[in-house]
C-alpha cells in the first residue's frame, strides 16, 4: 500500500456563503480523478451547507479550519469538535502556521486538538513548518521533527495512521515563494523517516504528507512527482475553481 493522494483547499477567511457553494459545485461537477481525495477547508459558515452539497460523493471531503481544544464551555466565538461532528465534518485543519502566529497556538495545544479530533473519529490535517530565519539557519529539519514529536509523539500506532500531515514552509505561505521540489522532498522524506523510526515503516509509508506553501496550478505537477509528496494543502489557488482543478489533475 501507499499513502493516499490528497488535494485540500484552505480558503482561510474568504468567500461568502453563496460564492463558496458555487465554487464547490464547479469543482465537484467536473471530471475528477478517482484516486485523489479532494477536501474543501471552508470557513465555519459554509460547513453545514457544504457538507449537504457534497453528500456522499466518493473522494470528496469537507474540513473545518480549526476547532477548540475543550468539549464545551464559556468560550465565546469558538467551535467544538462535537459541534463539527454533529454536521458530519470528517476533517479539521489543526495547527496551521497562521493559528500559531496570530493566536499563539503551541505544539502542546495543537497536540491536544489532534487527540480531540481522533477521539471523535475526525481526521486531523496536522500542520508543521519553519520560518525563514530557521530555514536560513539550517535547522529546519530538526525544528520540524521536534514539532512532530511534541504534537504527535504520544499517539498510538492506530492513532497516527489516521493523521494527515501538511508541511508548510512559513516563508512560502502567501509570498509567492515556493520550496523547490528538491527542498520539499528533503523535508517530506525526513518526516517520513521520523514516522518510520517512531512507529514503523509500514505505517509511515501509508501516512499522507502534503505540501503547503504557494502550491499552485503551475508548480503542482513538479512538486507532486516527488516520492514523498502525497499532495497539497492549497491556499489562494483553491479559491479559483479552474486553478484548483488543475492542481487536482496534476498527478
Amino acid at each position: 500500500m501507499s499513502a493516499k493522494k490528497i488535494v485540500a483547499g484552505n480558503w482561510k477567511m474568504n468567500k461568502t456563503l453563496n460564492d463558496g457553494l458555487s465554487l464547490i459545485s464547479s469543482v465537484i461537477e467536473s471530471d475528477l480523478p478517482s484516486d485523489v481525495l479532494v477536501i474543501f477547508g471552508t470557513p465555519y459558515i459554509h460547513l453545514n451547507e457544504a457538507k449537504k452539497l457534497v453528500g456522499n460523493k466518493p473522494n470528496i471531503g469537507i474540513a473545518a479550519q480549526n476547532c477548540h481544544h475543550e468539549d464545551k464551555g464559556a468560550y465565546t466565538g469558538e467551535i467544538s469538535i462535537e459541534m463539527l461532528k454533529s454536521i458530519g465534518i470528517e476533517f479539521v485543519i489543526v495547527g496551521h502556521s497562521e493559528r500559531r502566529q496570530y493566536f499563539g497556538e503551541t505544539d502542546q495545544l495543537v497536540g491536544i486538538k489532534v487527540k480531540k479530533c481522533l477521539d471523535n473519529a475526525i481526521t486531523p490535517i496536522y500542520c508543521c513548518g519553519e520560518s525563514l530565519e530557521i530555514r536560513e539557519s539550517g535547522n529546519h529539519i530538526s525544528f520540524v521533527l521536534n514539532q512532530l514529536q511534541e504534537s504527535l509523539g504520544d499517539l498510538s500506532n492506530d492513532e497516527i495512521q489516521k493523521v494527515v500531515i501538511a508541511y508548510e514552509p512559513i516563508w512560502a505561505i502567501g509570498t509567492g515563494k515556493t520550496a523547490s521540489p528538491e527542498e520539499a522532498q528533503e523535508i517530506h522524506a525526513a518526516i517520513r523517516n521520523h514516522l518510520s523510526s517512531s512507529f514503523n515503516p509500514s505505517i509511515a509509508n501509508n501516512i499522507s504528507i502534503l505540501y503547503g506553501g504557494s502550491c499552485n496550478a503551475k508548480n503542482a505537477n513538479t512538486l507532486f512527482t516527488k516520492p514523498d509528496v502525497d499532495g497539497g494543502l492549497i491556499g489562494g489557488a483553491s479559491l479559483i475553481a479552474e486553478d484548483f482543478l488543475k492542481i487536482i489533475n496534476s498527478y
